[in-house]
């Protein structure tokens, strides 16, 4: 279960903690591709005489399962780096910043593997003398939960592949997180090695032209190497985003700026790395494989949303107006005028004469807009339903061509100094992640998520029958939460007690 080597090999005393960085560019290499800026495979390899941690961050939507890396990625790369550099495979964290790829993002696979090991194999060999502390930082101006709570209690989740719901639904937005956590590993002159820093967003969309791009955190990592001039490493560890979108992602009136939110979120990380301490050299991993349950429900919930779409189609009858018609008499209708239709003096003359022809064709109108722009929300509905029942028949697919009812999953738990990284590999959304901190012993509790592999969206139980995405898009069972929670709980109570909760000077 644990990473720890022979602690027989050097007394706790007597360790002297050593930090080594490296990084390579893995970016797709094609000359159809336009690159705005490189992706990288950034490595912080630590060791302390006793036990030796690899973190990699990579710029890449998965550590395998969809886009670019392959399964096969992640169990390479750790047995490599196990046979050739003596750091145990479950003491190796890898990371992916979940940016998401106009298409193909990565150089191809092999180089994939030679390239991320090369980045580990090279921070080991620049090991120096290092002390770590953490701390934590506040950024709540780019991010926002994209469940949108309704009305009738449901969710409608932001997304571009659907509309938004009417704004008259909405009464909330789920929970997020601004918490930022952040590692810093400082050289004995006191100028900071590296900078860990772990905070939850979705990066989608990050150039509306197309181009390959590292998003928001590839702004805030050069932002931050830049303040240093160049002698800092700074490594994002994506966190619990499953359900935490930019402030902008569905903005159409403004052009995509990524720029100023990865430069926001760079000067809040920046003021907390300023105000940790670095005195600490305390190593320590722990990692278990659970299994967590598969779903069974899929052709139920497939049934019960055709259901609805067949509803929904069968009430588009009766419909008399085209779009031109329909523009034209919105118009009118939404201008104001005491007569829409007309100059005010043929509804007096109608009124004069004891008639309402004028009238009676304005009120046909109103009811022709008003069942136009019903069935156009109807028309939103089903483009959402549709894509749950696409959605819901490929994760039913998923399921039945693994033939098991569990999937294993690998929860990993680093201990530096006074702060644990906890790596799932999964979307894990925020509810699940804040339940996690609070329970942990450790003040300084980061999830690392998207972490060692990847099987989709973490849902908490109670979303299940709100009907947002990320339960549409899951393949686990509403128990897998409560599994993993008890389980991160469990590997947390037997870590060594934090000496120093806090080992940050506010």
């Amino acid at each position: 279960m644990s990473g720890q080597q022979s602690s027989e090999r050097l007394a706790k005393e007597d360790r002297i903690l050593r930090g080594g960085v490296a990084k390579s560019d893995i970016t797709v290499e094609s000359a159809e591709i336009v690159v705005n800026d490189p992706l990288y495979a950034k490595a912080l390899v630590l060791d302390d005489g006793v036990t030796q941690v690899a973190i990699i961050a990579m710029d890449a939507v998965a550590i395998g399962g969809i886009c670019d890396i392959k399964d096969s990625f992640l169990p390479r790369l750790r047995k490599r780096i196990e046979e050739e550099l003596d750091i145990p495979a479950q003491n190796v964290l890898v990371n992916a910043s979940h940016t998401h790829p106009p298409g193909r993002i990565l150089c191809d696979d092999e180089e994939q593997i030679e390239r991320t090991f090369d980045a580990v194999r090279r921070a080991m060999q620049g090991l120096t003398e290092v002390s770590i502390g953490s701390g934590k930082g506040t950024e709540d101006r780019i991010s926002m939960n994209r469940n949108l709570l309704l009305k009738d209690g449901s969710h409608w989740t932001i997304r571009h592949s659907n509309p938004s719901p009417p704004d008259e639904d909405v009464v909330g937005l789920g929970p997020v997180d601004p918490e930022i956590g952040v590692l810093r590993v400082d050289r004995p002159d006191g100028t900071p090695l590296a900078v860990v820093y772990n905070f939850a967003c979705h990066f989608l969309f990050g150039d509306p032209t197309g181009k390959v791009t590292a998003n928001i955190p590839g702004v805030t990592s050069r932002v931050l190497e830049e303040h240093w001039n160049g002698q800092t490493m700074a490594l994002f560890l994506q966190g619990a985003c499953g359900d935490i979108i930019d402030v902008g992602f569905k903005d159409f009136m403004v052009p995509r700026d990524i720029e100023s939110l990865g430069q926001k979120l760079a000067q809040s990380t920046l003021e907390a790395v300023r105000a940790i301490r670095t005195d600490a050299t305390t190593l320590e991993v722990v990692s278990e494989t659970v299994l967590f349950p598969r779903r069974s429900d899929s052709a139920e919930r497939i049934r019960a949303k055709e259901k609805e779409r067949d509803l929904l189609v069968e009430s588009l009858r009766f419909m008399t107006l085209n779009f031109e018609i329909f523009h034209t008499l919105h118009q009118r209708y939404q201008s104001g005028a005491a007569g829409p239709l007309a100059a005010s003096y043929h509804y007096l003359r109608d009124k004069a004469c004891d008639r309402r022809d004028f009238q009676a064709m304005d009120d046909l109108n109103r009811e022709n807009i008003r069942r136009y722009l019903e069935n156009v929300r109807t028309m939103e509905r089903l483009a959402r339903i549709q894509d749950e029942i696409e959605t819901y028949k490929r994760h039913q697919v998923i399921n039945e061509e693994s033939g098991e009812s569990t999937i294993e999953a690998e929860i990993q738990i680093l201990r530096l100094a006074e702060c644990v990284i906890i790596g799932a590999p999964l979307e894990v959304l925020t509810e699940v992640s804040l339940n996690v901190k609070r329970a942990s012993p450790f003040e300084q509790t980061f999830l690392a998520a998207f972490s060692n592999g990847y099987m989709h969206y973490g849902p908490p139980v109670g979303n299940y029958a709100k009907g947002g995405y990320e339960v549409v898009e899951c393949f686990l069972a509403p128990e897998w939460q409560e599994i993993f929670e008890q389980k991160v709980g469990e590997l947390l109570g037997g870590l060594a007690k934090p000496e120093n909760v806090d080992s940050t000077v506010f």
